[in-house]
This record gives structure tokens, C-alpha cells and sequence, in this order.
């Protein structure tokens, strides 16, 4: 056997490898979502039966859907927010020379080297002195600041990719920054735009910890916070299949918008990687 052949065939096992350590998880969740009663704490790789009980259970509860809406209204603002400050941001640290720019940058990206619960106190402090305690806008405040330094690091360094010559024919044209923003670079940042939203709205709809803090009520919960505080019959039953049943229904979404939009999260990840 080749040489040559002897590394594709162990490249590709070891992707089969990474691929199955990756997608069994969610894929044995799957399966046990289907499982009620004792046949939850039988190991079975293959559904023998589809029961939907715990489907049911759980879009049954209305707090849960109400978590839902929640999940989302607070993911599409934080990216609303994210990539409204980031675009204008990019624009001044790839367009704009000023002292300390580089400086800034580097600052900006630091941020994102700090753990969430180093800050949790501070944030804490802060969302109770602007009584927004328990509300959507506790969550999109913090999962915004957490999001900025990487869509801020991507943008810059796509925007800075762009032909020059593009804003100097608009500017001679007469038109100011804020048209060179949005009709200039906008249409053309669409694969950076789409990575940097897509990866902060999943980043905002699977945090947990500020999600937990920063509510109080049952209302106001995430879908992290709620899948974590499924009761059973009693305190001491942890209700498995219905748990497995909510993680696959707010996975399956995701899932989807990434397959949808691959080829635009690759563009935009490998932006600037390559000087030609």
C-alpha cells in the first residue's frame, strides 16, 4: 500500500472519528427523548419505539414556550445591538488613522479574555443601578458587551480587505461616512455579518450563567435556565426524557441555520487569512 494512500485513508478515519465524538451526544439525546419510564436507564443506540410523551410534556408547559420567546426577542436584539456598534466600529479602526488605533484594537479583543463570572459581580452591580433587574434587557446588555471584541476583530479585519479605491470614488461622489457604511461596505460585509450574528445569536441563546443571575421569576427565564430547572413528580426524580426532548428542540434550530448558512460562516471566519 502507498505512502500517499496510507495518509488520505487515516486522515479520513480520523475525521469519522471527530465526527462521531462530536454528533453522538446529541444524537443519543435524540434517541432518549423518545424513551419514558424505565426504558430511559436501558442503554439503547436505536429508538425501538417513537413516544412523544416527552415532547408533549414539555410544550405542554407554557413556561417553557414562554422561555422560548424570550431566547429569541433577547438573541435577535443582542445581535441587532452587536453588529450595529461593531460595523460602526470597524469602520473607524480600518478606515479612520488616529493614534492609539492598534492599541485599541488589541484592548477591544482583550475584553473577551475575561471570564464571565470574574465580571458577574460588577455586571450584577451595574443591572440593579439601572433597574433593569429581571428584565429582557439585564441579559442583552451583558451578552451584548461579551459579543463585541469578536464581531469587532472580524469586521475589522474584512473591512480592512476592501478596496480602498471603493470609498475614494464614493467619497468624491459627496457622500459622507454614515453612506459609505451602509451602501458601500454594508452589501459587501454579508459574509462576515452573517458569521458574527449567527455565532452571537447562538452564543446568547445557549448562555447560562448571567441568564440565571440576572432573573428572578419564571417569566422571564431563558431556555437554558428553563431546561435546567425541569421538575419531575418530586424534588428527588430529575425528569431525563423531558430534558432530552427541550435540548433537542432548541438545538434542531440552530442546527439548521448553520447548515443554511456554512458556506458564509467559512467566508467570513477565513477573512483576512489569506494577503494575495
Amino acid at each position: 500500500m502507498s505512502h500517499p494512500l496510507i495518509k488520505t485513508i487515516g486522515f479520513y478515519a480520523l475525521v469519522a472519528v471527530i465526527v462521531v465524538f462530536a454528533v453522538f451526544p446529541f444524537y443519543y439525546a435524540i434517541v432518549t427523548s423518545f424513551s419514558s419510564g424505565t426504558a430511559l436507564f436501558q442503554v439503547n443506540y436505536w429508538p425501538k419505539s417513537f413516544n412523544w410523551v416527552n415532547y408533549e410534556t414539555v410544550m405542554g408547559n407554557r413556561n417553557f414556550v414562554r422561555s422560548i420567546v424570550n431566547s429569541v426577542f433577547i438573541a435577535g436584539c443582542t445581535v441587532a445591538f452587536a453588529l450595529f456598534l461593531a460595523v460602526t466600529a470597524a469602520y473607524a479602526l480600518s478606515r479612520v488613522s488616529f493614534r492609539g488605533r492598534g492599541l485599541l484594537l488589541m484592548t477591544i479583543l482583550a475584553v473577551s479574555m475575561f471570564p464571565q463570572i470574574a465580571v458577574l459581580a460588577g455586571l450584577f452591580e451595574l443591572v440593579r443601578f439601572l433597574g433593569i433587574f429581571n428584565t429582557p434587557w439585564a441579559m442583552i446588555l451583558s451578552y451584548t458587551i461579551f459579543t463585541l471584541p469578536f464581531t469587532v476583530w472580524v469586521l475589522t479585519t474584512f473591512m480592512r480587505d476592501l478596496p480602498v479605491e471603493i470609498e475614494e470614488a464614493a467619497i468624491v461622489d459627496g457622500a459622507t461616512p454614515w453612506v459609505i457604511v451602509t451602501k458601500v461596505f454594508l452589501p459587501l460585509l454579508w459574509p462576515a455579518l452573517v458569521t458574527t450574528g449567527l455565532l452571537a445569536f447562538i452564543g446568547a441563546w445557549n448562555e447560562f450563567l448571567f441568564a440565571l443571575t440576572f432573573t428572578s421569576s419564571e417569566s422571564m427565564r431563558t431556555v437554558p435556565v428553563a431546561i435546567a430547572l425541569l421538575s419531575g413528580a418530586s424534588q428527588q426524580e430529575i425528569p431525563w426524557g423531558p430534558i432530552m426532548a427541550a435540548s433537542v428542540i432548541v438545538t434542531v434550530p440552530l442546527i439548521v441555520l448553520v447548515l443554511i448558512f456554512q458556506r458564509k460562516i467559512v467566508a467570513g471566519l477565513t477573512a483576512g487569512g489569506v494577503k494575495g
